[in-house]
């Protein structure tokens, strides 16, 4: 088995990986032989398909990943970063690109590019059976990425607008694109955390932070994942202001539901706005709309998958994403109190879940 000697500044390294088999690893959306080892290297399958991606068996938010990747000949293929636990990696996390060509002028879809959002300082690749070394440095809001000991990429996250409500979380992740590109020596130093989320809804008792505020719903949990139907509310016992949601959905075909905030704590009924979970395309507001306010673009979500949903809330503005994608931003809110954020349930018999409901002030 090959493994590069350690240099004296990676002390600190963990191996995730080591040589012999896919431990610590986990084939994702695909066949499980999308990814297999051989000779002390992992290797796509050419069969593997796509969006077949390897994941890391947890997450991480600041990091120092570096590793080697094995380039003959015309490969593609990518390296996730903050991937999401369902939905869609490079738009709710990013991708780093790994391409074979030399390009002379770097554009967003070159080899090292935030693919395909920013371009790479320098397009740096050994293509012609040969090893290529990568270090991707992750400290948000700066992000830094080097192939073969040269600075590709140095960025301040926060100043680019596609990137900037990206996950600050998430799995390291390989992309198949079916070309039997190889890896090797991966390994990852974590860095200082940044970012406090508190759990809403994790586990059964976090049951406990909610409470029924309007109507007769029927909100289960069970084991990892809230269960809602019939008509009502359930409400956050804690007050938020200025705050950032995220968390997992999945719903029946053609539910309707919300997301509430800055509420009275009564539903509907009170003061409140609400963020429309309804996945009709032709419904006047559809599922990420400002209800009454602003219409959103129709988001890329299907009946019982999970989708991730994010929203954020800061003084008199409002931005709703779905999947990575950003379906509505509103800077007129006129109420700027505090209140509950509650889950309203619509329609008995057409089931809205959730799981890993976070949330952050900001």
């Amino acid at each position: 088995m090959w493994a590069a000697p350690q240099r004296a500044d990676e002390a600190e390294f963990v191996s995730l990986f080591d040589g012999r088999s896919l431990e610590g690893f986990g084939v994702q959306d695909g066949p499980e032989a999308a990814f297999y080892v051989k000779d002390g290297a992992i290797v796509v399958h050419e069969s593997a398909g796509y969006p077949a991606w390897l994941r890391s068996a947890r997450q991480y938010e600041n990091f120092d990943f570096r590793g080697e990747f094995f380039i003959k000949g015309w490969t593609n293929s990518g390296i996730y970063l903050h991937a999401p636990e369902h939905g869609r990696n490079m738009w709710c996390g990013m991708k780093i690109n790994i391409f074979h060509q030399v390009d002379a002028t770097p554009a967003p879809e070159s080899m090292g590019s935030v693919f395909p959002v920013a371009a790479p300082l320098k397009v740096n690749v050994k293509n012609q059976g040969e090893w290529n070394s990568f270090r991707i440095l992750m400290d948000w809001p700066r992000l830094r990425v080097w192939t073969n000991e040269e600075p590709v990429q140095d960025l301040d996250l926060e100043t680019v607008p596609e990137l900037r409500h990206r996950l600050r979380r998430g799995y390291l992740g390989l992309e198949s694109l079916s070309y039997p590109i190889r890896f090797r020596n991966l390994r990852v130093r974590e860095l200082a955390s940044k970012v406090a989320w508190t759990p809403l809804y994790e586990t059964p008792q976090d049951f406990a932070k909610w409470h029924i505020s309007d109507g007769k719903p029927v909100f289960e949990a069970l084991g990892g994942v809230l269960h809602s139907d019939g008509v009502g509310h359930l409400a956050t016992q804690e007050k938020f202001r200025d705050f950032e949601l995220q968390m997992y959905v999945r719903h029946a075909w053609h539910h309707n539901g919300g997301v509430l905030f800055r509420t009275e704590g009564k539903g509907s009924n009170g003061r409140h706005y609400e963020i429309q979970l309804h996945d009709v395309e032709g419904a006047h507001y559809p599922t990420g709309s400002l209800y009454s306010f602003k219409r959103g673009l129709y988001p890329r979500i299907e009946a019982g998958q999970w989708w991730l949903l994010q929203l954020r809330v800061k003084d008199n503005t409002c931005l709703t994403r779905i999947n990575g994608e950003t379906v509505m931003e509103y800077d007129r809110l006129e109420n700027l109190e505090e209140g509950p954020i509650e889950l309203q349930a619509h329609d008995a018999g057409r089931w809205t879940e959730y799981k890993h409901i976070l949330v952050r002030g900001i």
